[in-house]
């Protein structure tokens, strides 16, 4: 019987980037070609091997091409690692520190389509204390919330948004109608939510209001926490649009304001230099990137 021949592994390393990105351009900077040519590799190995890879509406693989990337993906790791780095078939472990609200609502939602195209990857998510910048333990990669800028460790913007004032129907039924609350009035009148992670005092100034930062209230330290008492009537909140979401979408929270406020404060991916040299922390950080809305 003829020994079947190997693909090429330009092919093979074009195929597993086009299915981790979902994109034949961002897969194309990514291996410095153009995007001609990652689509005649995609067309070589599937010549060669004989089966379609990926529908040809997206870039989602098909069943014979997501069994043959979790091939690839072992085939690949294998040949990164340094001889005796770690055993033959053995995990490669990730620590990700990540703050709770973005981890609700970003990661863990998505996180069985991480598994699934990284099945490898032994993934530990341990909670983080936003915008302080403290870690429970050491971790890989770290996803910060706060005013960027760091100097510690190398860093990726994820997640900006834009903030405004909600509250739950049944709150704006009894204390409302509110006009964009905007004005002195409604600000210094109504019963706040707060967090530290939000201040009230970026809004006021959005508004041209000269009011300090409420002493009284509610208050929460971490954002889901503070949209939740603010859908269970505590008061009105500050409401990040991206990271709130579901609670408009479900209706739990109504925007006061056509007005935003583009907040100071954002969420960052953060690493020790070189870390992303390692292909798990390279693919968590790039499935990360692209699973965000």
């Amino acid at each position: 019987m003829a020994l079947r021949r190997i693909p090429p592994i330009q092919c093979l390393l074009t195929f597993e980037a086009v299915a981790r990105l979902r994109s034949a351009s961002r897969a194309a900077e990514e291996l410095c070609v153009t995007v001609s040519a990652v689509s005649h590799r995609l067309r070589q190995l599937e010549s060669h091997l004989g089966v379609r890879l990926f529908s040809r509406s997206d870039f989602t693989p098909t069943a014979e091409g997501a069994a043959y990337l979790q091939q690839v993906g072992v085939a690949l790791a294998a040949l990164r690692e340094l001889p005796g780095e770690r055993a033959p078939g053995a995990s490669a472990r990730l620590r990700v520190a990540v703050t709770p609200s973005f981890c609700r609502q970003f990661v863990m939602p998505k996180l069985e389509l991480f598994r699934r195209d990284w099945p490898d990857i032994e993934l530990t998510l341990q909670v983080s204390i936003p915008l302080r910048d403290v870690v429970a333990e050491e971790a890989e990669l770290e996803i910060r919330y706060g005013a960027g800028g760091y100097t510690d460790l190398e860093h990726r913007l994820l997640l900006s948004d834009e903030a405004v004032p909600a509250c739950s129907p049944a709150f704006l039924d009894e204390h409302g109608p509110f006009d964009g609350f905007a004005s002195l009035a409604e600000c210094a009148g109504t019963a706040l939510v707060r967090s530290p992670l939000e201040p009230w005092s970026n809004w006021f100034a959005h508004c041209g209001l000269a009011l300090p930062e409420p002493a009284r209230g509610a208050q929460f330290n971490d954002l889901g926490l503070a949209y939740d008492a603010a859908a269970s009537g505590f008061g009105v909140a500050l409401v990040r649009q991206r990271l709130g979401a579901a609670w408009f979408d479900s209706g739990r929270l109504l925007a006061l304001s056509s007005r935003p406020l583009r907040s100071p404060y954002a969420h960052y991916l953060c690493w020790r230099p070189g870390a992303l040299e390692r292909w798990e922390c390279a693919a968590f950080a790039d499935w990360l990137q692209a699973a965000l809305p």
